[in-house]
């Protein structure tokens, strides 16, 4: 339609089955670039993906026609598909199941990428599981702590 207008930021954010460290330096640009082309392929519009050998963040404006959980489902299972096809990991990729979607206005952008291309150095820090409790938190999310990671075996 040519009067509907949207303007929605969303910061994705899903971990590795186990939060194994499977992301190595070898595949992670392959990973994160395959998982950004899924994006737009959807029509939505990757602004950034990044993340560490056991989760990954994404910054996208999400079209409107464009459910999140339609999003969620062909990113993470045409990715981890993409993964074990071209065996990018030593071992079988699962991503775990779940994952959070957080929004954001347009003035928080440019912040946000900055936290997303800084993943690196943000996790000599911090771990993952606090930082995703503590965006559960800053968002009044409610959840159970038991139930956010599945354990490792």
């Amino acid at each position: 339609m040519s009067n509907t207008f949207h303007q929605v930021y969303v910061q994705a954010v899903f971990a590795v089955k186990y939060r194994e460290a499977l992301i190595t330096n070898e595949c992670k640009s392959k990973i994160l670039s395959v998982i950004g082309n899924l994006i737009n392929e959807t029509g939505c519009k990757t602004i950034i993906v990044n993340g560490t050998e056991d989760h990954v963040h994404c910054l996208l404006m999400l079209k409107p026609t464009v459910s999140v959980s339609d999003l969620m489902k062909v990113v993470k299972g045409k990715s981890s598909k993409y993964i074990n096809d071209n065996k990018l990991t030593k071992y079988k990729f699962e991503w775990q199941e779940g994952y959070g979607v957080f929004s954001y206005s347009k003035s928080q952008i440019d912040t946000v990428y900055k936290y997303i291309a800084n993943q690196e150095e943000h996790h000599k820090k911090q771990n993952f599981k606090d930082e995703y409790s503590s965006f559960l938190k800053k968002y009044d999310t409610k959840f159970d702590e038991r139930c956010i990671f599945e354990n490792l075996i």
